[in-house]
């Protein structure tokens, strides 16, 4: 089973719409996937409930910080959305888990300062030095041109995994529990290209 972890600490940056269509893209893709949501509100899980039973099933991961964390035996895939301000317990369980973490980031500078902070101590994490946890990030295409964000990526040697588009598409489907892999391809054909770079990074091994 391989764990992806959607994490960056600053809020509004995209994680649950990251994690939906990630989980989403497994299953369409005939995999058997589980969506854990560390978040006190759930707001993923609460997602999960929209999806109607005619949809490739994504699985509820409900992941108990004072529980031992178990998911369900024989899964393929797991992907595990985190919240604002991820840190302490809830940040440690994340890494624990993971086999791969995307950091998203937004265009503004708060968010690049904020995530710099937090691709920092990631890089500090014995898993990531070693190479047994893999980071990667999703960039907002509007941050093409900040040359600060490239020059502290490049040094910290992750990789970006792809730039995703501001469109209402993510807005739209996820009010029906959708994901743009559960639509026609014509109406997402601009999304599903730029999900590409992301989707070969998670699935190499």
């Amino acid at each position: 089973m391989t764990v992806i972890v959607v994490a960056n600490p600053k809020g509004g940056v995209g994680k649950s719409t990251l994690a939906t269509n990630l989980a989403g893209y497994f299953a369409a893709n005939g995999e058997w996937v589980a969506l854990a949501d560390l978040d006190k509100q759930r707001s993923s899980h609460a997602w999960l409930a929209l999806r109607v039973d005619t949809l490739p099933k994504i699985e509820e991961w409900g992941v108990d910080l004072d529980l031992p964390v178990k998911p369900p035996k024989g899964l393929d895939k797991a992907v595990i959305d985190t919240p604002a301000g991820v840190h302490g317990n809830r940040l440690s369980l994340a890494l624990e888990l993971a086999d791969k973490i995307i950091v998203p980031i937004q265009p503004s500078m708060f968010d690049i300062l904020a995530t710099q902070d937090f691709l920092t101590k990631l890089a500090k994490e014995k898993a990531v030095r070693k190479g047994a946890i893999q980071v990667g990030m999703r960039v907002d295409a509007r941050t093409r041109s900040s040359e600060q964000l490239h020059r502290f990526v490049e040094g910290l040697d992750l990789p970006v995994l792809g730039y995703l588009r501001d469109t209402q598409n993510y807005v739209q489907l996820a009010a029906h529990g959708l994901t743009i892999w559960d639509v026609a391809k014509s109406r997402v054909e601009k999304d599903l290209e730029q999900w590409e770079p992301i989707i070969d990074w998670v699935e190499k091994k």
